[in-house]
């Protein structure tokens, strides 16, 4: 099994910059792919952004393309969300997730079986 645990998030004005992180423990070694998700209020939830845990390949939603920076520190199995130039629409709460024993075929949510608890991000206008 693994566990993921998120951090970081909370609040900044538009066109700011905030940063998550998210540490796996467990069976990370089970891991093909991690990425990272949000549900705004009302909202359905939404891939953002994805890395192969292998070989660092990346894929972005394309309402976050040039904004948002996927990447990962593999010695210490986590990975990071950089989020600059922030927009109110980026609202939502963020939640990490993991791709185990399986090859995600996209950045949608049911090809991820491993979730984190969510972290809030709020931008301001």
């Amino acid at each position: 099994q693994v566990q993921l645990v998120e951090s970081g998030g909370g609040s900044a004005p538009a066109g700011g910059s905030l940063s998550l992180s998210c540490a796996a423990s467990g069976d990370t070694y089970k891991i093909i792919s991690m990425a990272w998700f949000r549900q705004g209020s009302g909202k359905e939830r939404e891939g953002v952004a994805s890395i192969d845990t292998a070989r660092g390949g990346t894929l972005y939603a394309d309402s976050v393309k040039g904004r948002f920076t996927i990447s990962q520190d593999n010695g210490k199995n986590t990975v990071y969300l950089q989020m600059n130039s922030l927009k109110p629409e980026d609202t939502a709460s963020y939640y990490c997730a993991a791709a185990v024993d399986r090859v995600p075929r996209g950045l949608e949510s049911p090809e991820y079986n491993s979730w984190g608890q969510g972290t809030q991000v709020t931008v301001s206008s």
